[in-house]
């Protein structure tokens, strides 16, 4: 799954991109210093995974994943190819979140694409391109659905509705994401169409190190303008998270974050809420070869999970052996567990939860 990191240029995306990945993309102080995008492997930070590792001690430890894209920045008429557009528009269209970034700063050294900072019109540009795009591939669609509706066609009436609901609600300056629509026309007729502005977006907001604990005015603003969507807003120095990143001990990386009256880098609360975003979770394993997170869906059964570590164990799934994260930490080890009669016996139906321990019984 693929998280993309979006916004105007100059706004911090690659700084921050390189604050989350082991990648080193290019940063500098001037518009579309990224043109191809520039992806990264980041692992999801998770304590339950390391005190697994302290119980069981095994040879090796592999934490879950999300890839996140560092896109190039988008201007005023994108839509219609201006600066580096098209291109920006068919790599969003690629990712399944998107993550963006808006300047919340005052810094008359770092220049601004549009001269002046004022985040809510920021916001509103990169909204209004991908709302035109959208409305591109609606209207592409309208034209065929309409031809199968005045056929009578009682199943394109009802996906002609669906979509003149969307078009109403662009033309507005609505998201797709934003507008009212039935479970099943969104997941029918909506989802299908891969609308941009449908994917789930999480705002971080690029402040000065002054403002990394509480946020300033600007960052109230983005708040109050995003309270309708189904969105994620977040605080992030991201300058100030790039300097973190440089120090060489952990230790001297944990009293720079004290000083600033923070618990954890923000790069790690960004990327847990991305990975809240995707809809997924994590499930381990954990024997002495390795304890392991793996990613599924929030709602996957207990085979479909299984299917996550190789299609074999989906196809020729018996059962699975659970215990929950709580149970093995409380009583120490899996044998432990088990004297105790808290490993349960789990079969296709099983709807796996967060952070259960997990074994799988299989035949093919």
């Amino acid at each position: 799954m693929k998280a993309g990191i979006v916004g105007l240029p100059n706004v911090g995306k690659s700084t921050l991109f390189n604050c989350l990945s082991n990648a080193k993309a290019q940063s500098a102080n001037f518009p579309f210093c990224t043109i191809e995008p520039n992806i990264g492997v980041v692992n999801v930070p998770d304590s339950r995974l390391t005190k697994l590792e302290e119980l069981v001690k095994p040879v090796r430890v592999q934490t879950a994943t999300v890839d996140i894209v560092d896109i190039a920045g988008l201007v005023r008429g994108a839509s219609k190819g201006e600066g580096l557009g098209n291109q920006f528009l068919a790599n969003i269209r690629e990712t399944d979140a998107i993550i963006h970034v808006i300047r919340c700063f005052d810094n008359d050294n770092i220049v601004h694409v549009d001269t002046t900072i004022d985040p809510l019109r920021d916001k509103e540009t990169i909204d209004f391109e991908l709302q035109l795009k959208d409305l591109e591939t609606l209207d592409k669609k309208l034209d065929k659905v309409k031809k199968a509706a005045r056929t009578g066609n009682k199943e394109a009436q009802k996906e002609l509705d669906a979509l003149e609901k969307v078009k109403k609600g662009l033309e507005a300056a609505k998201s797709v994401r934003s507008i009212d629509l039935t479970a099943k026309e969104r997941e029918e007729y909506i989802k299908p169409m891969q609308f941009i502005t449908d994917k789930p977006v999480l705002y971080v907001c690029n402040v000065d190190e002054n403002a990394a604990v509480n946020g300033n005015e600007y960052v109230n603003i983005i708040k109050e303008a995003v309270k309708d969507e189904n969105a994620e807003v977040i605080i992030l120095a991201v300058g100030t998270e790039a300097d973190i990143t440089e120090l060489e001990s952990f230790e001297e990386r944990q009293l720079f974050l004290e000083d600033l009256g923070l618990k954890e880098p923000g790069a790690s609360v960004l990327i847990r809420t991305a990975y809240k975003l995707l809809n997924q979770q994590t499930y381990f394993t954990a024997g002495v070869k390795e304890v392991r997170a793996w990613t599924i869906n929030i709602g996957d059964t207990a085979p479909q999970a299984a299917g996550v570590i190789h299609t074999d164990f989906e196809k020729g799934f018996i059962r699975a052996e659970v215990i929950s994260y709580d149970d093995f930490v409380k009583y120490g080890s899996e044998a432990k567990v088990k004297e105790a009669g808290k490993m349960r016996v789990e079969g296709k139906e099983y709807i796996v939860q967060d952070g259960d321990v997990m074994h799988f019984r299989f035949n093919v």
